[in-house]
């Protein structure tokens, strides 16, 4: 290893030697220098200001943690792939891409599915009309400029007008000890065309630390739909931050599902943007929570335009004294009529000591739309545990059975059977008895 990858911390000359090794267009090279000033000019989030403050990151050192790390370490385990021929996979260790394979097929057909670091150069100007159109300009907050100056790989999806990729794209990022991963996903889907891409973010082992400071940016155009899924499964002790955006257009679709069930702290902006007629989104969310692990997800469903769509469904279970916070917002535009906007989020109470704030909420400026939205949050019915144990279930199976079945209903709107299947069964054998 070299002196640049022993180095920890993200400092002025960490910066700088990072920028020596990379072979970039100048235009990118710019971008990073902008944000690296807004990255020291900029203050951590601090509970003082109202998104983050029910998220306390205090106890987070940036400078544990390596911009270049071993990419030869072990690799965590895909949970997606049982029984799925992946057309194509992009594999990446601690910020370092390892694998980048597209099946021949799609590649004749004009289809690219690449680590991005190689797509800069190689798919330029694509890359540059873009890459940071939805995301970090400006920069919401520091860590958000830290990760537009730093990353360093990440994952090129482009599918061109009216192709449809019929088999399902993989990406899995894994994270060792004290490594970091700064990955962008950038997606751009072509008028009429369509894939599924399923998303995976692991550790080797479940105490892992590390830091995930990401970006997606997911771009529809006119009549393009997408199957796209994150599954979030970092080991316990891993930061994880990520602002996550997608802009579908006219009669476009996009179906997002998103599995949270890692790190020690979560924070997570999730933000769709219908801008044409007729847009649709459904977002599927799943949170299963334990120790003292900690997840903030805010959501913004952004109705710019009208006769859209969206509707948002997050679940949440909690035990041990873990904690969840869910904050998501309808907005709608002047010229957003008809409108159809839902969010809702569940909560189910595993022990007395978790804790899970949902608040939904409606920014709404046009006079004709239907926008509905609810919470629930509440501990295990016993007396549904007590009828399964009568059953002959152990205590144990009974609350697998009520957790599983309290799930259902997001289960049921996922239209691909492996992610279905990796959710419940990540989510089972997490399960304890109900303190």
């Amino acid at each position: 290893m070299n002196e640049l990858t022993l180095a920890t911390g993200f400092t002025q000359d960490t910066f700088d030697a990072f920028l020596a090794t990379r072979r970039e267009p100048t235009w990118l090279t710019d971008a990073r220098r902008q944000a690296w000033q807004a990255f020291l000019d900029m203050p951590m989030p601090s509970r003082s200001e109202e998104e983050w403050t029910r998220t306390d990151i205090r106890p987070l050192k940036l400078d544990r943690y390596q911009l270049i790390s071993d990419n030869t370490a072990s690799l965590s385990q895909p949970m997606l792939l049982e029984g799925v021929e992946a057309g194509g996979r992009t594999v990446s260790a601690n910020g370092t891409s390892v694998q980048a394979t597209l099946e021949t097929k799609w590649r004749d057909k004009g289809v690219i599915f690449a680590d991005l670091a190689d797509a800069v150069n190689d798919h330029e100007e694509l890359v540059k009309q873009y890459l940071y159109s939805q995301v970090n300009a400006p920069w919401p907050d520091r860590l958000a400029a830290l990760h537009a100056a730093c990353w360093t790989n990440g994952t090129f999806l482009y599918v061109p007008r009216g192709v449809t990729v019929d088999q399902p794209l993989h990406s899995l990022c894994s994270l060792s000890e004290r490594g970091a991963d700064l990955g962008h996903t950038l997606v751009i889907l072509e008028e009429g065309a369509g894939a599924t891409y399923l998303n995976e973010l692991g550790s080797p082992t479940e105490d892992a630390s590390g830091l995930h400071c990401g970006a997606t940016e997911v771009v529809l155009q006119a009549g393009a739909h997408m199957r796209f899924v994150t599954l979030q499964d970092w080991g316990r002790d891993v930061w994880h931050f990520a602002h996550q955006r997608a802009a579908v257009a006219r009669d476009a679709s996009l179906q997002w599902t998103v599995g949270a069930l890692g790190s020690r702290l979560s924070k997570v902006n999730q933000q769709v943007e219908l801008v044409g007629q007729g847009a649709e989104c459904q977002v599927n969310g799943v949170m299963f929570t334990e120790g003292r692990q900690h997840l903030s997800y805010h959501t913004l469903q952004h109705h710019r335009a009208a006769h859209c769509r969206s509707d948002f469904l997050y679940k949440a279970a909690l035990q041990d004294q873990s904690r969840t916070v869910w904050r998501g917002m309808i907005k709608v535009d002047p010229a957003a009529q008809k409108t159809d906007g839902y969010q809702r989020n569940d909560n189910l109470l595993l022990s007395h000591q978790c804790r899970a704030d949902a608040i939904p909420g409606l920014e709404i400026e046009a006079d004709d739309v239907r926008c509905t939205h609810g919470a629930t949050t509440g501990m295990v019915d016993e007396e549904l545990v007590f009828y399964a144990q009568s059953r002959g279930f152990t205590r144990r199976e009974a609350v697998q059975l009520v957790v599983t079945g309290f799930f259902q209903q997001v289960f049921d709107r996922i239209t691909i059977e492996s992610v279905r299947e990796a959710l419940g069964h990540a989510i089972a054998r997490r399960v304890r008895e109900v303190e």
